[in-house]
C-alpha cells in the first residue's frame, strides 16, 4: 500500500501548490508541508524549490515523481489483480491510437482473445498523446502507438514497422503537374488528423527538415478520423500523408494512388509501451511478444 507522505507528494507535483493540494486532499496545509519535510528527510534530498516565485520540482524531486507515479499505477493495477484472483480472470487495459486499432491490431487481437478466455480486454482509443497521459494516469496499462514517444520515460518493444506514404485519388490532378517534391505540393488541399496524432507528428517532422510546415499548404482540412480522411481521398478532395496499411486495399483497386516523392521516403515503427519499471514489466512484454506472434502469422497466412 503507497504511504500517504508519498500520495501527498504525488498530488503536490500535480497542483505545484501546496494549498490547492491541501484542498484536494482535505487536509490542511501545515500537514502538506510536515509530509514533504518528512520525504525530504527520509531521501536527504530537497524535492521541491522556488523559481521566481512559482514551485518547481529539483532533479531528484522529478526522478522520485516518476518511480512514485509507476508505484502507484502498479498499485492499482495489484489491487485489480487481487480483487480478480479468486474468478481466475484478468482485465488487461490497451489503448491504441486510431491507425493501429482500425488497421494494424484486429487480426492478432481477435486470436488473441480466442486463446486467453481468461482474459478480458479493455481496448481504448486516442492519439499518441492521449494514450501517454492515460498510461500516466494509471487509466490503461499498455498502449501501442504510432507516434514519437519520450524512450526515456516508457520501456518500449516494437510491433512493427509500416511504410508512411502520400496518397491521393488515382484520378487527382496535380495543380504543379507531377510532384517532385513536397514544394510541389504546397497548391494541394492537405487532409491531416489533430494535434496529437502519431501521423500528424511524422509529417511535421518531415516537412522541418525541408524548412516547411502545415502552414506552408495553400488549403488544410484538418479531421479526427482516418475512414473521414479516405472517404475524402476517394471523392478526390485531397491529398494526405498516412500509413499505407490503411489505404492498402484502395491502392491495390487502383482506387488511390501513392504520390512518388523523390525527397521522401520513410518507414516507422509501431510500439507497445508502458511504464518503465512497473513490476508488471514481465507481464506487459509476454502480452506485447505474443500479439507479435500473432500478427506475424497473419501476414503469412
Amino acid at each position: 500500500m503507497l504511504d500517504f507522505r508519498v500520495k501527498t507528494f504525488l498530488c503536490v507535483c500535480q497542483t505545484l501548490n501546496y494549498t490547492q493540494a491541501a484542498r484536494l486532499l482535505n487536509i490542511t496545509q501545515p500537514a502538506v508541508s510536515q509530509h514533504i519535510r518528512f520525504l525530504e528527510d527520509f531521501y536527504h534530498v530537497k524535492v521541491f524549490h522556488y523559481a521566481n516565485k512559482k514551485l518547481e520540482l529539483t532533479p531528484a524531486g522529478k526522478i522520485l515523481y516518476e518511480r512514485c507515479k509507476t508505484l502507484e499505477n502498479d498499485e492499482v493495477a495489484l489491487n485489480q489483480e487481487l480483487q480478480q484472483s479468486h474468478s481466475n480472470l484478468h482485465t488487461l487495459s490497451l489503448g491504441v491510437t486510431m491507425t493501429v486499432g482500425e488497421y494494424a491490431i484486429v487480426a492478432p487481437l481477435a486470436a488473441f482473445l480466442k486463446l486467453h478466455p481468461e482474459i478480458n480486454v479493455e481496448l481504448r482509443f486516442g492519439n499518441t498523446q492521449d494514450l501517454l497521459s492515460q498510461l500516466t494516469a494509471g487509466r490503461i496499462q499498455l498502449a501501442l502507438v504510432e507516434g514519437y514517444i519520450p524512450e526515456k520515460d516508457y520501456a518500449c518493444l516494437r510491433y512493427s514497422t509500416e511504410a508512411y506514404i502520400g496518397v491521393c485519388s488515382a484520378q487527382h490532378k496535380f495543380n504543379r503537374g507531377i510532384p517532385q517534391d513536397f514544394h510541389d505540393l504546397l497548391d494541394e488541399r492537405l487532409l491531416l488528423r489533430e494535434k496529437g496524432s502519431g501521423t500528424r507528428e511524422i509529417l511535421e517532422r518531415n516537412l522541418a527538415v525541408k524548412g516547411l510546415d502545415i502552414q506552408n499548404f495553400a488549403h488544410t482540412s484538418l479531421i479526427e478520423n482516418m475512414h473521414t480522411i479516405i472517404g475524402l481521398l476517394l471523392q478526390d478532395c485531397g491529398i494526405s500523408f498516412l500509413y499505407r496499411l490503411a489505404v492498402q486495399e484502395e491502392l491495390e483497386n487502383g482506387l488511390l494512388k501513392e504520390i512518388p516523392l523523390k525527397d521522401f521516403s520513410m518507414e516507422h515503427d509501431f510500439n507497445f509501451i508502458w511504464e518503465k519499471d512497473s513490476i508488471y514489466t514481465h507481464k506487459y512484454q509476454q502480452i506485447g511478444q505474443e500479439l507479435i506472434s500473432l500478427n506475424t502469422a497473419n501476414e503469412n497466412a
